[in-house]
């Protein structure tokens, strides 16, 4: 899991760390050989585990033109079945290289990723010598998800070492929660000791795989997460096409039904449970649920008043976790009470849901650069890269910013994007007088609102007024007005004076190629 200030999987826990940003350490081929006495299962899961090497050039979101300087991580991934190795998402994100090592190997293998889910951080490679597995036969997985208090074993190849670590814990929590927004799933917490590096590596009940290493509680000793058996089943099929097309999930907002007065307000008596409809999540008029619906089922299954049902072994999840289990055909069935009276409904699921600020994922972000202004659509990267450059995320609170009062919103309409500028002004004459805008919204260009980027280099290009004024969003700052022609001269000068290869990315220079000659 990524730590990013903003990132929307830090919305929600802040404090969950990476495990993959242990620097890359050379191999070592000295490394001892495994003791006598161990287990021929010990063998079989350690001859599974192997380190990653992965070479990134991550987004820089206030330079969107370019990239981060090359960086080198290792992480931790496991031979499955299909000869493919199976890590973490937030280990081969934007990597322009990837080896992979096995363990008391002193030989590194080309790697390239075939699938990769940032949701719920997941990812698989493949090898570009599939001999490697001949000699590495995959780690079996278990069925079931693991009892609290069993014995656990997390491997995986941490800072502090070279050759494989095994620490050993017990297994804490299993619950239902949020991975990156607006992905959730079952996560197990472990109380084995994890680092940096560990992220991908399994975690093993036996001589089976009960789940994959990503993340720990940062501040905290020996809380570490790992992604169970059962979310990897629900990616590995999503993924057998080769795409992943994304867990269905049900993004309504909903309220406990703990408080007296709201029971008798929805007029519910004692013996009905259940968990209460607060907002709808851009539903239209057909949709099945309505605001104050007591969902008191899913499938058959009860929902009580914290909104968590039982599963096997006596366990209590929140209720959202059966979605991804009985959906079907896009719906899942639920149990409604809706003015005193009991209904069944099927209610629409979806694998996706658009955000008006998303996550870049595993894409780099458009920009368009005129005269000393970069623009670029809001990201969850943007706010934390803005965040981390001078605190200028702060003052969005007390000028009304769309950045905070959209967080987490969906589109108000197909295509809609929040256009920021990302980075200062570039020195030249035509900034003088102006503070800096970075992180604020185009509210309008000329009087005319701004739908996204496309429509803002749209706009610019079909301008034919004297000044183009740039009506930022917000209370505080100040807007900006440019001298048409000398914007678009002064461009390319500006573009050859700080080294910037292109005006904008291909999609906005497509838009801005339709411009006539006499703009």
């Amino acid at each position: 899991m990524h730590l990013l200030p903003l990132r929307a999987a830090g919305l929600a826990a802040l404090l969950l760390a990476p495990l993959a940003a242990a620097p890359a350490r050379a191999a070592d081929p000295d490394a001892a050989a495994p003791p006598a006495g161990e287990t021929e299962g010990a063998r079989r899961v350690e001859n599974a585990v192997v380190q990653i090497f992965a070479t990134k050039r991550e987004p820089d979101a206030i330079r969107p033109w370019t990239k981060q300087a090359p960086h080198e991580v290792t992480g931790s991934g496991v031979v499955i079945e299909g000869r493919r190795i199976l890590t973490n998402a937030h280990v081969v994100l934007f990597a322009s290289q990837i080896e992979v090592q096995a363990n008391h190997s002193g030989d590194k293998v080309s790697a390239r990723v075939a699938v990769v889910a940032p949701g719920i951080d997941l990812a698989l490679l493949e090898l570009d010598d599939a001999k490697f597995f001949d000699a590495h036969p995959p780690l079996p997985r278990a069925s079931t998800v693991p009892s609290v208090k069993d014995t656990v074993l997390a491997y995986g190849f941490p800072a502090g070492g070279t050759s494989l670590s095994i620490t050993k814990g017990i297994v804490s929590r299993i619950e239902f929660t949020a991975y990156n927004f607006p992905v959730s799933g079952l996560r197990i917490q472990i109380d084995a000791a994890i680092n940096p590096g560990n992220s991908g590596g399994p975690a093993v009940v036996g001589d089976r795989m009960i789940g994959l290493v990503f993340s720990h509680l940062g501040g905290a000793q020996n809380i570490g997460y790992i992604i169970p058996c059962e979310e990897i089943e629900l990616f590995l099929a999503d993924a057998a096409d080769g795409t992943y097309e994304g867990k269905p999930a049900l993004h309504d907002e909903l309220q406990t039904l703990e408080s007296d007065a709201l029971r008798a307000f929805l007029k519910l008596d004692r013996t009905v449970e259940g968990i209460v409809v607060h907002r709808l999540d851009g539903a239209g008029p057909a949709y099945p649920l309505k605001e104050w619906d007591l969902i008191s089922r899913i499938g058959d299954a009860r929902i009580d008043d914290q909104g968590r049902v039982e599963i096997a072994g006596g366990l209590r999840v929140g209720f959202r976790y059966l979605v991804q289990r009985l959906a079907r055909n896009g719906k899942v069935p639920l149990t409604i009470w809706r003015g005193g009276k009991e209904m069944q409904v099927q209610v629409p699921v979806s694998t996706t849901r658009p955000m008006v600020i998303p996550d870049l994922e595993s894409s780099y972000p458009s920009y368009f650069v005129y005269g000393p202004v970069v623009f670029s659509p809001v990201t969850y990267q943007l706010l934390g890269a803005i965040g981390a450059k001078g605190g200028h995320a702060s003052p969005f609170a007390w000028v009304s910013s769309p950045i905070v009062s959209r967080l987490m919103e969906r589109p108000a309409f197909p295509g809609e994007e929040l256009v920021a500028i990302s980075s200062p002004l570039f020195p030249h004459k035509l900034s003088k007088g102006y503070s800096n805008p970075m992180g604020r919204v185009v509210a309008a260009v000329n009087g005319t609102p701004i739908k996204n980027l496309r429509h803002l280099v749209e706009v610019l290009r079909d301008c034919r007024d004297e000044f183009v004024v740039l009506s930022l969003a917000g209370r505080g700052g100040e807007n900006l007005v440019l001298p048409r022609k000398e914007a678009v001269a002064a461009t390319e000068e500006i573009l050859s004076d700080n080294g910037i290869r292109a005006q904008g990315s291909p999609d906005t220079l497509a838009v801005w190629a339709g411009a006539r000659a006499d703009r």
